[in-house]
């Protein structure tokens, strides 16, 4: 009978989970500096329009920040670095500004939507704009063209102009 009490009680901790320190660790973006240089590309990142992007690696310090959104996925879906990330995280284009983007606008880029083919100018091609929620990417691409795609649309083979 003191087991079937026992269990009542660990009940609740047994079907939601119990998290640990790890999983409950909240990502932080890194401020991106006046100086700080894309990874991929190597430009000055505040100079240039639109939303940008950072890889946080598993086991390295350095936080490779990226120009673009654009650019980040460019790096992050080459198959060498692929499992070496830990998480990315982009400007959510529909709270901060286009031309500068305030790094508190920085989300996960997981669970993000994307709009592709946009006539919103941004640089190193075609913006990928990223946004918190399905319904400001919708109403983004409805303004300034372009489709509503998630992380996992998002395709070297996009970027590269063949799909």
């Amino acid at each position: 009978m003191k087991m079937y009490y026992a269990l009542l009680l660990l009940m609740p901790l047994l079907l939601t989970g119990h998290k640990s320190e790890a999983t409950e660790q909240i990502h932080q973006a890194e401020m991106i500096h006046e100086h700080d240089r894309c990874h991929l590309c190597g430009m000055v990142i505040t100079k240039y329009p639109g939303p940008k992007g950072q890889v946080h690696l598993k086991a390295d310090k350095m936080v490779p920040k990226f120009c673009s959104s654009r650019d980040m996925f460019n790096f992050a879906l080459q198959s060498e670095n692929k499992r070496q990330i830990d998480y990315m995280m982009v400007h959510d284009a529909a709270t901060t500004n286009w031309e500068q983007p305030d790094d508190s606008a920085f989300i996960d880029a997981k669970s993000a939507f994307y709009v592709y083919g946009t006539t919103k100018k941004a640089v190193m091609g075609p913006a990928v704009a990223p946004f918190s929620t399905q319904a400001a990417a919708e109403a983004f691409a409805k303004e300034y063209g372009g489709r509503v795609l998630t992380f996992n649309d998002i395709t070297l083979e996009l970027l590269a102009g063949d799909k």
